[in-house]
Order: C-alpha cells, then sequence, then structure tokens
C-alpha cells in the first residue's frame, strides 16, 4: 500500500513521527509512505528542531508554502499536493487533525478520488466561526477511513450522520466510511518519548503559557484580557514560550508583560514536555497541549470558549475560562489536582491499529 502524508504544523510532526515510526520498522504491513511538508510551519524551531531531535526522516516534499491568509495559502497546498498525488499515484492520502494542511490534502485527494485516511477524526469545538473546526469538519465528511481518538468524536460523528459501514462486502469509500476508535495518536508519542527526552529544566514552581490561536492573537481585545489577566496574577512565575506569529502581534500591538512572565523562544518537542513534566499548571488555548497536561498529570486553564477534548472539563483535569480577565485569574488561584486518572486516551497502540485497518 502506498500512502502519502500531508503534514504542516507543529502537533503534526509529533503525530506523523509515531505512525511513520512505526511504518518503517514494521515492513509486515506493506506500507510505503511518502511524507509531504506543506510548509504551513516553517520557523526552524517549529519545523526543523522536531525532525532532528526525534530522529526522524525529514520530509520527502517540502512545498514551502508559509503561512497566509487561509484561502490563499490553502489554495496553494491544493495545487501543488494535486500535483504530488499525479505524480506519485498513491493508494491513500493520510492528514492529521485540522489545520489548512490537513484541508487542503484532503480536498486534493477527493478531486482525484484518491481515499483520505483522517487521524484525529470526529473532534468538535461546535463553533464554526474556528477555522480548525471548518477544516475539520470538512475533512470528515470527505474522508474514507476515520480514525477518532475516543468514544466522545466517535459519537459527534454519529450526529452529523457519519457511521461506520462494516459489512465484509463493501469496500471503504467516502460513502461507505470505515469508522472506529483507534486512541490518542498524541498519547503514543508522550509514552515512546518521554523516556528518550534528554532535556530538563532548572525552572522550579511556574506556570507554563501558550498563546497561539487566530481568537486569541487576531482578536486584539482578547489578547490585551489574557495578558492583563496574567500580569495581574503576580504572585505566580510565568514561562511563556512565545509563537513567533504572537511575538508579531503583542510587538505591534505594544503589549507589555511584566516580570514576572519570562517569554522565551519557541521550543522543541523534548524541551516542551521538560516544561510540561516540571510545572505547576498549564495555560493555553492549544488542542494538543490540553492533552499533553493531562497525560503529565497538569492541572489546565484552556483559554477559549470551548474544547475539542470535553472529557478533560468532565473529569474536571481542565478549566475552560475563555479570554475574560477575571475568569483566568479565578481559575488559576483555585486550580487543584482531580483525585481520579480516568485512561481516556487507548492504550498506546494507536499506530498498530491504524495500518491494521488501512491494510485489512
Amino acid at each position: 500500500m502506498n500512502i502519502i502524508t500531508i503534514i504542516g504544523a507543529r502537533p503534526q510532526f509529533i503525530k506523523s513521527s509515531v505512525l511513520s515510526r512505526f511504518i518503517h520498522e514494521n515492513k509486515s504491513f506493506g506500507i510505503n509512505e511518502v511524507v509531504i511538508h506543506t510548509g504551513q510551519h516553517y520557523d526552524k524551531n517549529m519545523y526543523d528542531v522536531f525532525f532532528k531531535e526525534m530522529n526522524i526522516p525529514m520530509p520527502e516534499v517540502d512545498l514551502k508554502i508559509k503561512s497566509g491568509n487561509h484561502g490563499k495559502s490553502t489554495g496553494l497546498m491544493i495545487g501543488q499536493i494535486e500535483d504530488e498525488i499525479i505524480k506519485r499515484k498513491p493508494d491513500a492520502v493520510l492528514v492529521y487533525g485540522d489545520t489548512n494542511s490537513t484541508l487542503a490534502g484532503a480536498l486534493a485527494a477527493s478531486k482525484l478520488h484518491i481515499p483520505i485516511a483522517h487521524v484525529e477524526a470526529g473532534l468538535r469545538s461546535f463553533m464554526m466561526i474556528m477555522p480548525e473546526e471548518q477544516n475539520r469538519r470538512l475533512t470528515d465528511h470527505l474522508s474514507t477511513w476515520l480514525f477518532c481518538p475516543n468514544r466522545n468524536a466517535l459519537d459527534n460523528l454519529r450526529h452529523e450522520g457519519i457511521v461506520d459501514h462494516n459489512e465484509a462486502n463493501i469496500k471503504p469509500s467516502s460513502d461507505n466510511k470505515s469508522v472506529s476508535i483507534s486512541g490518542d495518536i498524541m498519547y503514543d508519542a508522550s509514552l515512546y518519548y518521554r523516556t528518550k527526552n534528554p532535556f530538563h529544566t532548572d525552572e522550579k514552581d511556574f506556570f507554563l503559557l501558550t498563546i497561539h490561536r487566530a481568537e486569541n492573537t487576531d482578536n486584539e481585545k482578547n489578547l490585551i484580557s489574557i495578558c492583563n489577566a496574567i500580569n495581574e496574577l503576580s504572585s505566580y512565575k510565568f514561562i511563556f514560550p512565545v509563537h513567533p506569529r504572537t511575538m508579531k502581534i503583542i510587538k505591534d500591538k505594544k503589549i507589555s508583560l511584566s516580570h514576572h512572565i519570562k517569554m522565551i523562544n519557541p521550543v522543541g518537542y523534548f524541551e516542551m514536555m521538560a516544561l510540561e513534566l516540571a510545572c505547576n499548571a498549564i495555560l493555553t488555548d492549544s488542542g494538543g497541549i490540553q492533552k499533553e497536561a493531562y497525560f503529565y498529570k497538569k492541572p489546565c486553564v484552556t483559554l477559549r470558549e470551548s474544547t475539542e477534548w470535553v472529557e478533560l472539563v468532565e473529569e474536571g483535569w481542565n478549566i475552560l475560562s475563555g479570554a475574560d480577565t477575571e475568569k483566568i485569574i479565578n481559575a488559576v488561584k483555585n486550580l487543584s489536582i482531580p483525585s481520579k486518572y480516568p485512561s481516556l486516551y487507548g492504550d498506546g497502540n494507536c499506530a498498530k491499529y491504524i495500518c491494521d485497518i488501512l491494510t485489512k
């Protein structure tokens, strides 16, 4: 089976490292993979470092399409991915998550009648204003194989009429989908890489902060409100790895941050893991980091009005504060570690499950 994998953003580098390594180490499945990087994340600290640290081959193809306006960059990706599909004639195209690269890969493949495998299918924030929500919903409806990280994701698809057609005599297609719970591939990554992490941090007694979602960075009121909350929490120390786009907006808007907030450059996966393991708690608008907080048993405040990972809120490990200054302050001051830690994201064998289904 020949597949093309489309990646373009930091979380996808982490996810693909798990599945690509499994494919490489398990030749018996008969899967040949070509990885295409769209260029969506192109800063060296957001891209090169991940492949070097994880000791995995760089993508065979780099389209070098840098981030820009959503429509323009997605359109450029579609055209160049289409060229690669026509050239390489894969049996399937595999995409991860909810980025513009995800949607571009799905649209290019579907127009050429190439089946699509969507890893991390079924997630919903129920806010269509979010580009990520648009990307994930459209990709799910175009896909043939939908790999859900948990039961909530599977139920979301059922509510939209996307169900598993698992009759033995029906070949999976975009109209007769294969829908299943595979577990969460980022959980696989956390289990594998935490034993190989070469980094540690001397920082102690701190909160970890990340901000990068468009709903916060493109909304000046939201960004100022979040920064005001962190500034007021002056009795807490914050470590803030700043996304290049977020840093540009902070400088352009002349937003000031107090001395108890330590701003640092973006970090690689292992350095981020070291910070997550060492911190007291995490404040973020990242979907992936919400889960990583749970993997490492850290309470989390999510700087959004909704989350795709509703089970974390239900279990008390995640508090939704939005960008409201007072809600953020109250959430931080009232954080606690829940007594229960249920298994929410599978058994760590997501990559094997995906390969089993694709080759079945």
